[in-house]
């Protein structure tokens, strides 16, 4: 065997070298899930190796059948890997001249075909990854729309794509990630919409990444695509809905499917992107405004409500009299700013638990915390009413917001505001908003500006963001992905 300039090593025509590589590199005979067959056509040494588990095993008896078949129907030996090729029965075949690539492709779940005499493989695509039917997602749920939802399988999540968008400008391009693990990697765009020189940017920051392997996959890769690490605000968006990713397709966005992952990753985003969600979108455009509307209140809510009450606990003079019975009639025995910590603290535990906790048990867990945190917290002087209320109304808040990740760093802020505000009153409150406005607005996402319609300033951009638009009043793409064509009509 030799070995090219890129280290790669070309496959031997000589078969048994083909086999000793494979034992050596791969742990074949060690290995119990790597398949290896090898068959006599035509006088000639056929090797097939696949791994068990991600391979249809109909598929590989039905080749193994044909492949002794020949033997009865074929003659010309020096004509073996046409013979063969033409007799593979599958759809997709293709040659590999390196056994990286043809090692690569095995711990895929493809089959590699060596044949004695040859200075390649034939490549043979029938991958059955184990997983899940695709089911509605459990955070992006809707009462009216389809039920189906992306699953760990990447080929298909590809295939749900393409269900909905059947356009030939449709591309999915699958690159591999990680010495190591290999795993698929998939950008997804349209040709002729999507800004090339956004799809140029991501295919080479996947192609440059140096590592072993992704162990969290889409999780893993957000961190190598994106330049701002510990930046506590989500720069991308999350979906497990088909309908949704292709929604964004059309508007010039970028999708990223990674392979083990039933989340779909949406390029560039904005502030605003992570505010929507499908069931404005299954309803009439009165109700989706409405809807939109009431989610923007509950978000604001959960960033302002307790920092903006503390403010009038401490300050009671900033409050008219006819809104005097805002402030707490019982401070208790604990500082009301320690207060709203330890129960921001004791909901972040519920919530942990319920993720922890088997479905039969959630139950009973939510009894005992109603009465736990609820009655006896209240009656022994821990809590006052009122900040259980309005704890409460903030967590309803952060649920009502349909990006996870966009919830968890409003929770941040939330508690930075409140320790402002009781450490300082209101400079702190002040001092606090005006810090927390001028960090939102420097962000940038894959150098798109997060806050992007207000900063820069987009009337027309804005509309659609406040007011659930008419589709049929929906023409042009939103600039802020700089699409080729900017018009949605053919």
């Amino acid at each position: 065997m030799q070995t090219d300039k890129k280290k790669k090593i070309s496959i031997s025509p000589h078969i048994e070298d083909t086999y000793a590589y494979m034992k050596k590199r791969v742990g074949l005979e060690e290995s119990y899930d790597l398949g290896y067959r090898e068959t006599v056509v035509l006088n000639q040494r056929i090797q097939m190796y696949y791994v068990n588990g991600l391979t249809d095993t109909s598929v590989v008896q039905e080749i193994l059948k044909v492949m002794v078949e020949i033997n009865d129907n074929e003659s010309e030996s020096n004509k073996i890997g046409e013979i063969i090729e033409n007799r593979l029965v599958h759809q997709q075949v293709e040659h590999v001249h390196t056994m990286d690539e043809a090692v690569d492709e095995v711990l895929s779940g493809l089959i590699a075909v060596f044949i004695d005499g040859k200075d390649y493989a034939q490549i043979i695509d029938v991958r059955n990854y184990p997983g899940r039917t695709p089911e509605e997602p459990d955070t992006e749920k809707v009462i009216r729309g389809s039920r189906d939802g992306y699953t760990e399988n990447i080929v298909e999540n590809t295939a749900l794509t393409r269900r909905r968008l059947r356009d030939e400008k449709l591309r999915n391009v699958m690159l591999k990630v990680g010495e190591r693990s290999k795993t698929d990697v998939c950008l997804t765009f349209i040709e002729g919409v999507a800004n090339p020189n956004l799809v140029k940017y991501l295919k080479d920051l996947i192609e440059k990444i140096e590592v072993d392997g992704l162990s969290m996959s889409d999780k893993s890769l957000e961190e190598f695509i994106l330049v701002k690490k510990w930046n506590i605000y989500p720069l991308v968006r999350y979906t497990e809905r088909p309908d949704v990713a292709t929604s964004h397709l059309l508007e010039g966005h970028v999708i990223i499917l990674v392979d083990t992952s039933p989340s779909a990753i949406i390029v560039p985003t904005t502030f605003f992107h992570h505010l929507q969600h499908a069931e404005e979108y299954r309803q009439v455009p009165t109700i989706g405004t409405c809807i939109r509307f009431i989610r923007f209140l509950a978000v604001l809510a959960a960033l302002f409500l307790l920092p903006t009450w503390l403010l009038f606990a401490v300050e009671p003079s900033f409050l008219p009299d006819k809104l005097s019975f805002i402030g707490p009639n019982d401070e208790g025995n604990v500082p009301i700013t320690v207060q709203i910590i330890i129960a921001t603290i004791g909901i972040e535990f519920l919530r942990m638990a319920a993720i922890h906790t088997p479905t039969p048990l959630s139950t009973a867990m939510g009894l005992i915390a109603a009465v736990l945190i609820g009655e006896i917290a209240i009656e022994v002087g821990l809590f006052s009413p009122e900040v259980i209320l309005y704890i409460s109304t903030a967590a309803i808040g952060n649920y009502v917001t349909p990006s996870y990740e966009l919830s968890v760093a409003n929770k941040v802020v939330t508690i930075i505001l409140v320790l402002a505000v009781g450490l300082f009153g209101f400079p702190g409150y002040m001092i606090g908003i005006t810090l927390y406005m001028l960090f939102i607005v420097q962000i940038r996402s894959l150098r798109t500006p997060y806050m992007w319609p207000l900063l820069p300033f987009n009337l027309q951009a804005i509309k659609h963001i406040i007011f659930r638009i008419p589709v049929p009043n929906s023409k042009h793409r939103p600039s802020i992905v700089h699409p080729r064509n900017n018009y949605r009509r053919p």
